[in-house]
């Protein structure tokens, strides 16, 4: 497995030596605090681990109540819960906590957020978590859980300056509450994060350069995973940090679990002090007794390769600190000469030499990366034998931790800012690193109005940098437990930060719109990584809402298909709802069609060729959402604007915010009636059963705007032609579908084409679901009208599609028939199987396919 760039060896030397200078005096003289460990909403103090947690109301405690009267507690006596979370602090209004610190640090705060059984359900605990400087968790709510694994945790790590440092809960609205079962505001060991310019390695470019000290500087540290590798969970009481781990099995980490095995527990001296390396604080004993390592032999073995991970963390470009933990008591007889390598998106290797490091077995270290996450949502890591080791088939690991770096400009105790805060995180519920003094003018503006209002971001001066703001869909031991949206069951590795949408469209420029609609908005944008997109922007009041947000991004998280638009993720902080695509660089199929409401002109000169190409395309695209998957989709929506034309004129069906997903097999569901006027068919109007015919129905209308470049519904026109479904099927039904076709395209259209073209939209539009095509056979008779098209076949007798000189051609070929694919996921032109022949359709160029079949077999 070639990859690069490789990091050399005498960089983890010199590493390992300037930290080991630099901790070795300061570890030993560190001992955990005895503040601040809050046990909210209760007058009683609880033991975890070596601490106890003191209760906000309890006299001893030297900080005061919660900042506002709006603050109550809550308990839970008789719940199976540990004890912490059995009490808890609920806010109805913005409240704070005051903290005095008195020594400048790294500090490590945690809040434990677990609900009691009093609350109903998770949208009525909605809120905001902010620190002087920045919010930190945005629009937060966490699912009801079990303690199977840890409870819900949000661990940050970052520097704090001496004073009144407060940490603030607001709701995020008028019916929604903040609460909090306790809170951890201590200084973390010097070693955790060191103090000093050692660089770190870099997996990507984008890091190259970065320190220790720009860490502490520069960045919240917010824990996404620890995992504790071959063990088992590992509980406060066993780490000296208070820290869950979990075992790396829980969740199904392992790609691949047939390549590695468990090593034996280990039960002798670890050595921690020998050379430069880990401490107990960097993690506990218990990580490092524990290991995987790669399986040589046994049954089921599966050779070459890699031992893999995969481990969920935000897409398009977080960045991220890693840390692998080793500890090699596995080879106490051939230590020195154990080499093997370590791969990060199987694009970056590094070989690992653990005598280098620790000259001894059963000596702990650690390694950092600083890693950019892609645009998977996982982070691979891998280790694999090194041809430089002669031990060649040895790799192991210990334990793994992975921390989201987010940007600030610095924090430090902002005494009476509160006010401002408040407003700020009641008005807009920001999520994003920028300094309150950025936003006074906001905050300004949201005092005056009582009511929370949606403000145009266009309005302000918003600092365009990169933010990855808000809380974590995962908590710090990585089981999906929180979400700071209410899209709590979306696919949260393609969230986009809302900080990289601002940058990516130059705070919403208004040259940058491509497209407006009843939902907003359209711009195009760039990443940061370069990929041009369309951001589709709801506005509220006149925007889509929360269902159709959510039913888009679960749908099109979940398929992937030639003809169907991409979502490349999705933004829902602060009041925002934004969807990112894929950029189709030409448009809609209506801009090709005419230009406007009325029916003028479009600038656009596809030839009819052309045309046919595109709904050939989109109906690829409509017979897979209603077959190709496991759960059948009904888009319910689709029209002219819904169909978009990337650089290669390759049609794409988009917007999927009214689709409805049901078993392949059933007839219809009762539902609402939704879609465009105009394009609805008329069974599903009258009693409200939606079924894939529903589509048919629409895409039918489709079609007759490809032929006659006019809109579905024109009130400018005479009434017998307002509607051009109606107006189509009366002319189609007179023989004079030629009449009404485009000016651009007269004497243009073959005539046998043309006749089979009205056949196809005629039993589209049929008044009853029943009588109309299946999408596969639209498919067929589109293909089969491009082929007439293309061949330029003289015209044939009335209702006759039998043409002399296309009867004999290629008869006696066979036409290989492909399998059905087994998964959702179907890429380029794929089609599923509904017949030998059609399957081939989607696979082949179309002339292929025709030159294989006898044209009288169209349906």
């Amino acid at each position: 497995m070639a990859a690069s760039p490789l990091t050399s060896l005498s960089s983890y030397l010199a590493l390992s030596f300037l930290l080991h200078l630099s901790l070795t005096s300061s570890a030993s003289a560190y001992a955990l605090p005895q503040r601040y460990f809050i046990n909210c909403g209760s007058d009683s103090t609880v033991t975890v681990g070596s601490q106890n947690f003191t209760g906000d109301v309890h006299p001893a405690n030297s900080l005061t109540a919660p900042s506002s009267r709006s603050s109550i507690t809550a308990g839970d006596p008789n719940s199976s819960a540990p004890e912490l979370y059995r009490t808890a602090r609920i806010f109805t209004r913005a409240s704070s906590y005051a903290f005095q610190i008195d020594d400048e640090g790294i500090y490590l705060v945690r809040f434990h957020f677990s609900p009691l059984s009093s609350f109903q359900k998770p949208f009525d605990y909605r809120f905001n978590v902010s620190v002087p400087g920045a919010p930190i968790l945005s629009n937060f709510t966490v699912a009801n859980r079990n303690f199977t694994s840890s409870p819900p945790i949000e661990e940050f790590l970052f520097k704090i300056a001496p004073g009144n440092f407060r940490v603030e809960f607001v709701p995020y609205g008028e019916d929604s509450f903040a609460f909090v079962n306790a809170i951890e505001v201590f200084i973390a060991p010097p070693e955790l994060i060191p103090d000093n310019d050692v660089e770190i390695p870099s997996a990507n470019r984008k890091l190259e350069g970065r320190s220790y000290a720009d860490l502490r500087n520069a960045t919240f540290l917010h824990v996404i995973h620890r995992i504790n590798v071959g063990g088992g969970k590992i509980t406060p009481e066993k780490d000296n940090l208070l820290r869950f781990w979990i075992p790396d099995d829980d969740v199904g980490f392992m790609i691949n679990t047939n390549a590695a095995q468990k090593a034996p527990y280990y039960t002798g001296n670890l050595n921690f002090n020998s050379g430069s390396g880990s401490t107990e604080f960097i993690a506990p004993p218990e990580v490092y007794r524990t290991a995987k390592e790669m399986r040589i032999t046994g049954e089921g073995l599966v050779t070459n390769f890699n031992v893999s991970w995969r481990f969920a963390v935000r897409s398009t470009g977080a960045d991220h600190l890693l840390r692998l933990h080793f500890c090699d008591f596995i080879h106490q007889t051939d230590y020195e000469v154990v080499k093997f390598n370590l791969y990060i998106y199987n694009s970056f290797r590094d070989e690992i030499y653990p005598y280098s490091i620790r000259s001894s077995a059963a000596s702990p270290f650690y390694l950092d990366y600083l890693v950019t996450s892609d645009a998977s949502g996982f982070m691979n890591i891998s280790i694999g034998p090194s041809t430089n080791s002669e031990n060649q088939k040895s790799a192991y690991l210990n334990g793994v931790e992975i921390i989201e770096l987010i940007d600030k400009t610095g924090l430090s105790p902002l005494e009476g800012s509160s006010r401002i805060r408040k407003a700020l995180f009641v008005g807009l519920g920001i999520a994003g690193g920028i300094s309150v003094l950025g936003f006074a003018i906001i905050a300004v503006y949201c005092c005056v109005i009582r009511k929370k209002k949606w403000t145009p971001v266009e309005a302000f001066e918003w600092p365009l940098i990169h933010f990855h703001g808000g809380g974590s869909s995962y908590t710090r031991t990585t089981v999906r437990t929180v979400s700071d949206s209410p899209t709590v069951d979306l696919n949260l590795g393609l969230r986009i930060s809302f900080a990289d949408i601002l940058v990516a469209t130059n705070k919403f420029d208004p040259k940058l719109i491509v497209g407006k609609g009843g939902f907003g908005k359209v711009y195009r944008g760039m990443l940061w990584n370069g990929m041009k997109v369309a951001v589709k922007r709801s506005q509220p009041e006149h925007g889509q809402g929360v269902l159709e947000f959510q039913t888009e991004i679960v749908v099109l998280s979940t398929i992937r298909h030639r003809h169907l638009v991409s979502l490349i993720g999705y933004c829902d902080e602060r009041d925002e709802m934004i969807l990112v695509y894929e950029f189709m660089e030409k448009g809609t199929l209506r801009d090709h069609l005419y230009a406007s409401e009325d029916g003028g002109e479009s600038e656009s000169r596809l030839s009819w060729v052309d045309r046919l190409d595109v709904c050939v395309g989109a109906a690829k695209g409509l017979y897979y959402l209603h077959t190709g998957s496991k759960r059948a989709i009904i888009h319910r929506d689709i029209k002219s604007t819904n169909i978009l034309l990337d650089e290669h004129n390759i049609a794409k069906v988009a917007d999927f915010g009214l689709s409805h997903t049901g078993a392949p097999d059933e007839s219809h569901v009762s539902t609402q009636v939704k879609g465009s006027f105009g394009y609805l068919d008329p069974e599903y109007f009258k009693f409200s059963q939606l079924t894939q015919k529903s589509d048919v129905y629409s895409f039918g209308v489709v079609l007759l705007e490809t032929l006659c470049a006019r809109p579905a519904v024109n009130p400018a026109l005479p009434r017998e032609q307002v509607n051009l479904a109606d107006w189509g099927l009366s002319r189609i039904r007179q023989g004079q579908l030629d009449k009404i076709v485009d000016a651009r395209l007269v004497g243009t259209i073959n005539d046998g084409c043309l006749r089979k073209f009205g056949e196809t939209v005629e039993k589209c539009l049929k008044e009853c679901g029943a009588d109309r095509p299946n999408m596969v056979d639209v498919l067929w008779d589109l293909e089969y009208c491009l082929r007439l098209q293309n061949m330029g076949t003289p015209p044939a007798a009335a209702g006759s599609y039998e043409y002399s000189t296309a009867t004999d051609v290629a008869m006696g070929l066979a036409v290989p028939v492909l399998g059905r694919l087994a998964s959702d996921t179907i890429g380029d032109d794929e089609v599923p199987e509904e017949s030998g022949v059609l399957s081939e359709l989607s696979q082949v160029d179309a002339k292929e396919v025709f030159s294989q079949l006898r044209l009288g077999e169209a349906r």
